[in-house]
């Protein structure tokens, strides 16, 4: 039996599919009730902060508060839905209900496992963020015909999101150590990346330091479209998410070799 290379990098092709389909017919089952608990939380943060504390507040970059927030919160709720999926329910299939091990029984390989488990997540973290982005329309908080590439913008995060959980996945021993990287990570660039404020309120180092999280990438793209106007540095921002995306891909995929096949 020939030893895996551990540190080979993926090349799933399409073989990922049956995965994928695996994971979407078995959430189908929930799939209402799974919507509507990834909208719960961001619409509270948007029209409750939006419209409360919006309407003490003068206008953001030339535009309402409720919809300046808007704009950050779709990207907010792309992240936490491809960060959960990635995490909890990842690590479940792999670690609880040995799914994965089932799978790898088949002709699939980890490769295709975990290209499944990425796009999976990629996709229900869409739609976290298109339930926002209807929201939005229906608001009136944007019409411009440019919030339409919004979309797009919306899947590259959930990518990217999703490629980073994977990387907490393969090392958690257990469901709490999934705390840590809310704790540490999530929640501190939530704060920072521009999606309550403007990121250049912070002090200059914090603001230099936000400029290459991921998230300020995201804000960078989202919030110009909803607001009908073309990002400047589209092309910086779009390739810094694939970059991230990319690499963590890589490195999730050579840990969980090592976690399951070494």
């Amino acid at each position: 039996m020939t030893t895996p290379n551990l540190y080979a990098i993926p090349r799933p092709g399409l073989r990922w599919l049956p995965v994928w389909r695996r994971n979407f017919l078995v959430w189908r089952k929930l799939a209402i009730p799974s919507v509507l608990g990834n909208l719960a939380d961001p619409l509270i943060y948007m029209l409750g902060l939006g419209y409360g504390l919006g309407g003490m507040l003068p206008q953001m970059n030339g535009v309402s508060y409720v919809a300046f927030l808007a704009a950050g919160t779709v990207v907010a709720s792309t992240m936490n839905a491809a960060t959960f999926e990635a995490l909890y329910s990842s690590f479940s299939r792999m670690h609880v209900q040995k799914t994965w091990d089932a799978i790898l029984n088949t002709p699939l390989s980890l490769d295709h496992v975990l290209a499944g488990e990425l796009v999976w997540a990629a996709s229900k973290s869409l739609l976290s963020g298109l339930a926002i982005l209807v929201v939005i329309f229906a608001l009136g908080l944007t019409t411009s015909p440019l919030a339409l590439w919004a979309v797009p913008v919306i899947f590259l995060t959930g990518v990217t999101f999703a490629a980073m959980g994977l990387i907490v996945c393969a090392l958690a021993p257990s469901y709490d150590f999934f705390m840590y990287y809310f704790t540490l990570f999530i929640t501190p660039m939530l704060l920072v990346s521009g999606v309550f404020f403007p990121a250049d309120q912070l002090p200059a180092i914090v603001h230099a330091v936000a400029s290459w999280l991921p998230l300020s990438h995201a804000v960078g793209l989202a919030r110009p479209l909803l607001l009908g106007q073309i990002p400047e540095n589209a092309l910086m921002h779009v390739s810094a998410l694939l970059a991230i995306a990319f690499v963590a891909f890589y490195i999730a995929s050579a840990l969980t070799r090592r976690r399951l096949l070494k």
